[in-house]
């Protein structure tokens, strides 16, 4: 932002001088590569709402993203990515079937089903003794589901009271480390404001006796000038007092 304040305007006989500072605030030129030498202090520099401002800023940005326009890729040090690395045979399977629009497979309850026998096996001693072993199968699988429900019933509340103490020592500790970092964003703040508003004070300071040093050398040079013209006149009185009397010399 380019802020321009009005010191002083010294009034001379030959001409109207206007001393004007002129104070950036914005980022100036890289001394080095990859340095940023930015002299703004937002905490103590006034007319950010003044019109025009804004405009002014948004014009400076849009000239320099004309400039400054990427002609590389900034990605081209790193691999290409490899996105299949974790996927398994499943996902591969489903990323497949996406990919070409097909439905989704019911799920299947054929495994929990228990069919007798076909017509044509009602004889057959093997197709029976297959359908004896499978209800065997899915009762023993029940049998499982129920223990397994009895054992959450009588395990499953604590273990998922541990789990909640531990999500909540987990939160406390992330909340401690917010409450750290943010304190610590607000004293680099206000280390920053106090920085500012102590260099703000120093340019106000200096601004002051550089003004009073102009306006003594202003009255210093008018005091030069009228003196110039009194011993002008001196000058001119006194030569006419020495023609004046040579005439009468004669």
């Amino acid at each position: 932002m380019f802020t321009c304040m009005f010191i002083k305007t010294l009034e001379t006989a030959h001409s109207v001088q206007c001393i004007c500072f002129w104070k950036v605030s914005m980022a100036g030129p890289s001394s080095v590569a990859g340095d940023v030498f930015v002299d703004a202090l937002p905490y103590f520099d006034q007319g950010y709402d003044a019109p025009g401002v804004r405009e002014a800023a948004a014009a400076l940005v849009e000239e320099e993203t004309r400039r400054y326009r990427p002609t590389k890729n900034y990605l081209s040090y790193l691999p290409t990515p490899d996105f299949s690395t974790f996927e398994t045979e499943i996902m591969k399977n489903e990323f497949e079937r996406l990919a070409a629009r097909q439905p989704m497979e019911l799920l299947s309850m054929k495994r929990y089903e228990l069919p007798a026998p076909s017509s044509g096996q009602k004889n057959d001693i093997t197709a029976w003794q297959d359908c004896v072993n499978n209800s065997m199968a899915q009762l023993e699988h029940q049998a499982v589901r129920i223990e397994n429900l009895e054992l959450m019933a009588q395990y499953g509340t604590n273990a998922w009271k541990v789990s909640n103490d531990n999500l909540a020592l987990m939160i406390e500790n992330a909340q401690k480390e917010l409450q750290k970092v943010r304190k610590q964003i607000q004293d680099l703040n206000w280390l920053r404001k106090n920085d500012q508003l102590a260099g703000g004070a120093k340019l106000r300071e200096l601004e002051s006796n550089w003004v009073s040093l102009v306006s003594k050398n202003y009255e210093i040079e008018r005091a030069i000038v009228q003196l110039e013209n009194e011993v002008r006149q001196m000058k001119q009185q006194q030569g006419d007092e020495n023609k004046e009397n040579i005439r009468q010399e004669y």
